[in-house]
């Protein structure tokens, strides 16, 4: 599904981290980890085509990654720590352009039941401006369950998310890997690692491929080499 090999993300041919190589499959879901500025988050955007490597390559389903490509945005969902919305659309019409683009059968009832996963269903006639930060994290991971994915992209999802939203997004995360879907996920809570992740690699000035109970650990203790 995912294959970077020997990548360095960073800005104006400058590298941000080490140097990243690592395969990702159906069914795995795989935790990048580290400390806040190592450059995960460069490195994920790098990984789907936002930003140009610095040197290396990533490949999704054997092409090189364009995320201009028809084939790129059926496959690839993407949610990343900021907020990007459409300031005059409600939440229900973010869902229903995101659904409706992509040929969901029956939008209406998918759009419902997402509003009802992220407690949204109150809010569907609300505009971003009018909600809560964490509100609107929560309408930008619905959109990205509107449409079919095999591979799923998400940059600290867990963030502005109270405890019980982050084990219920957990929780069937962990569910689609199980039935199939690739999952890349930036992380800083061990409890949502644990539950969701296969693997992990923790990223700093280098890079250590781990477990997903090692990685768990590093994230409490900020320690890349926890056993």
């Amino acid at each position: 599904m995912v294959r970077a090999e020997k990548l360095q993300a960073g800005y104006a041919g400058e590298a941000v981290c080490g140097v990243v190589s690592f395969s990702l499959h159906a069914a795995q879901a795989l935790a990048l980890v580290g400390p806040n500025g190592a450059g995960k988050s460069t490195v994920v955007k790098t990984l789907v085509g936002q930003l140009e490597p610095v040197s290396g390559t990533t490949r999704i389903n054997g092409a090189e990654v364009d995320d201009r490509t028809l084939d790129f945005r059926r496959e690839v969902a993407v949610v990343f720590d900021d907020d990007a919305f459409f300031p005059s659309l409600t939440v229900e019409e973010h869902l229903a352009i995101v659904s409706a683009g992509h040929g969901v059968d029956d939008v209406e009832a998918v759009i419902a039941a997402e509003l009802e996963f992220f407690g949204l269903s109150a809010l569907a006639k609300s505009r971003p401006y009018n909600l809560s930060s964490g509100q609107r994290r929560r309408m930008l991971l619905a959109a990205a369950f509107v449409r079919p994915r095999s591979l799923l992209v998400l940059d600290e999802p867990e963030q502005r998310l109270d405890t019980a939203m982050r084990h219920k997004l957990a929780t069937r995360l962990r569910a689609e890997v199980n039935t199939g879907l690739a999952l890349l996920v930036v992380t800083h809570d061990p409890d949502f690692l644990s539950t969701v992740a296969t693997k992990a690699i923790f990223i700093s000035d280098t890079i250590h491929a781990m477990t997903p109970t090692q990685a768990a650990t590093a994230i409490a203790s900020e320690n890349p080499h926890a056993d």
